[in-house]
C-alpha cells in the first residue's frame, strides 16, 4: 500500500469528527463564520509546536518558501475559508450526511482544476468512475419537503451551496499540492508540515480581522464554547496534516477521490449520532458515489 492511502483514509475520519462538532456548534452556539475560525484558531498553535517538535526530533531545517509558495497558500487558504462556510450554511438546509455528500463534489472539480492549475490529469478509467459520482450527486439534488420540478430541486439553495463548497475545496486541494512541490524538501511530512502552518495562520489571521469587523461577538462566542470547539481544532489539525502529506506524494484529483471513504462514516453519524433520517434516493445517491469511490480505487 502507498504511503499516500492511509493518510488519506485518516484525513477522512479526522474531518468527518471535525464536520460533526461544526454541525453542533453551528445549531444555535456559533455562526457560521464562528465555527470555521473555531477550526484555525483552536489548532494553530498546536500545528506550530508540532512543526516545531518535528524540526528539532529530526534535525532539519526550515525549508525556503518563494513567492509561489505563498500565492499557492494565500489562495488555498482563503478557498478553504469559503469553503467550510458553505458547508457549515448547508448543514442547515439539509442534513449532515447529504451535506457532506454535496461536499465531495469537490472529487470531480479537482480533476478540472489539477489539469488547468498543475497539469496534472486522471485516466480514462478514472474520468469514467468520476462521472459515475455526477449520477449520485443529481440524484441528492432533491430538496425534502420542497415542491416543483426537477430543475427548481437542481438550482436550489442547498445545491448552490454544496457545489459552491465543492469547487471552493477543489481549489484548495489543487493549491495545496502547489504549495508543496514549490518547496525543496525530500520529506513529505516536512513539507505538508510548513505548507499547513503557513496556511493554518494566515486563515486564522484573516478570520480574526473579519470578525472583529463584521461581527465581533464570534469571537468571544468561540472562547465562551472552547470545550467543544478546541476539539474541532484538534481533529482539524490531524485531518489537515493528513490532507496535506496526501497531497505531498498523489495528485489531488485521486487523493480526493478515495476521500470519498468519508462518505460512509458521514451516513453512520448522521443515523446514530444527529438520528436524522436517511430517504431511499438518498442512500441511492450515495450508493452511486460509493461505488464511484470504488471505480477510482481500482484504476489508480
Amino acid at each position: 500500500m502507498t504511503l499516500w492511502i492511509p493518510f488519506t483514509l485518516a484525513a477522512a475520519a479526522f474531518q468527518t469528527l471535525r464536520f460533526m462538532l461544526q454541525k453542533y456548534l453551528s445549531m444555535g452556539k456559533l455562526s457560521a463564520a464562528g465555527a470555521t475560525f473555531a477550526r484555525f484558531v483552536y489548532s494553530a498553535p498546536l500545528i506550530a509546536l508540532g512543526l516545531g517538535l518535528y524540526l528539532r526530533a529530526t534535525g532539519q531545517a526550515l525549508p525556503e518558501m518563494g513567492p509561489r509558495f505563498f500565492a499557492f497558500a494565500t489562495i488555498g487558504g482563503l478557498a478553504q475559508i469559503l469553503a467550510t462556510i458553505c458547508v457549515v450554511l448547508l448543514f442547515q438546509s439539509r442534513n449532515f450526511a447529504v451535506g457532506i455528500t454535496f461536499k465531495k463534489t469537490e472529487v470531480i472539480l479537482s480533476v478540472l482544476v489539477g489539469l488547468a492549475v498543475l497539469g496534472e490529469g486522471v485516466s480514462a478509467e478514472g474520468l469514467a468512475a468520476i462521472l459515475l459520482g455526477v449520477a449520485g450527486v443529481l440524484l441528492l439534488s432533491k430538496t425534502p419537503g420542497v415542491a416543483g420540478g426537477f430543475a427548481r430541486h437542481l438550482f436550489s439553495r442547498a445545491v448552490a451551496l454544496g457545489l459552491g463548497s465543492g469547487v471552493l475545496f477543489a481549489i484548495s486541494a489543487v493549491a495545496y499540492r502547489g504549495a508543496t512541490l514549490e518547496l525543496a524538501a525530500e520529506d513529505p511530512i516536512l513539507r505538508a508540515s510548513v505548507t499547513l502552518c503557513v496556511v493554518v495562520f494566515w486563515q486564522t489571521a484573516i478570520m480574526a480581522l473579519w470578525l472583529g469587523l463584521r461581527d465581533p461577538g464570534q469571537i468571544a462566542a468561540v472562547w465562551r464554547t472552547r470545550k467543544v470547539a478546541l476539539w474541532v481544532g484538534l481533529t482539524s489539525m490531524g485531518g489537515s496534516l493528513c490532507w496535506f502529506v496526501a497531497f505531498a506524494l498523489q495528485t489531488a484529483a485521486y487523493v480526493k477521490a478515495l476521500g470519498q471513504v468519508e462518505l460512509i462514516l458521514s451516513l453512520l453519524a448522521s443515523v446514530f449520532f444527529f438520528r436524522e433520517t436517511i430517504t431511499r434516493r438518498e442512500i441511492a445517491g450515495m450508493g452511486l458515489l460509493v461505488l464511484s469511490i470504488l471505480g477510482l480505487v481500482l484504476v489508480i
